[in-house]
């Protein structure tokens, strides 16, 4: 999906995020688990999009046992080694996000080209929901 880079977008894809865990069987806690990692993607896509494109990608991927969402930006990158555990004793607006995605989801990975942008793996997979 391309989405516009706007925050009122993010409510659209939690939305549909939400819809697909559901489907697939994920249960309540873990539908909110993904909503609030798929907002934390989408948020970064939006902040960093630039280079005159003013939009943001969304890739949904199901399997029977996971699901994968992939978010990608077209802005100018970041380095991975620049990316390092927030100091949780010294917390400042931003810079939390791929922390609190890797906390939320089973898998994450992301790559990233200086000047044509970051793109976010998430996994989270199905458990069996008694």
């Amino acid at each position: 999906m391309k989405i516009p880079s706007k925050p009122e977008y993010v409510g659209v894809i939690r939305l549909t995020v939400s819809a697909i865990a559901n489907r697939i069987g994920f249960n309540i806690e873990e539908i909110e688990d993904i909503k609030v990692a798929v907002a934390e993607a989408c948020t970064n896509a939006i902040q960093h999009s630039c280079n005159g494109i003013n939009e943001f990608y969304v890739e949904f991927e199901v399997a029977i046992d996971r699901l994968a969402i992939t978010v990608k930006d077209n802005g100018k990158g970041i380095n991975e080694k620049d990316v390092k555990e927030p100091n949780l004793g010294e917390l400042n607006e931003g810079g939390l996000g791929i922390f609190i995605i890797k906390s939320l989801m089973d898998e994450v990975s992301f790559s990233c080209e200086l000047e044509t942008g970051t793109e976010i793996k998430m996994v989270k997979f199905l458990q069996e929901n008694f």
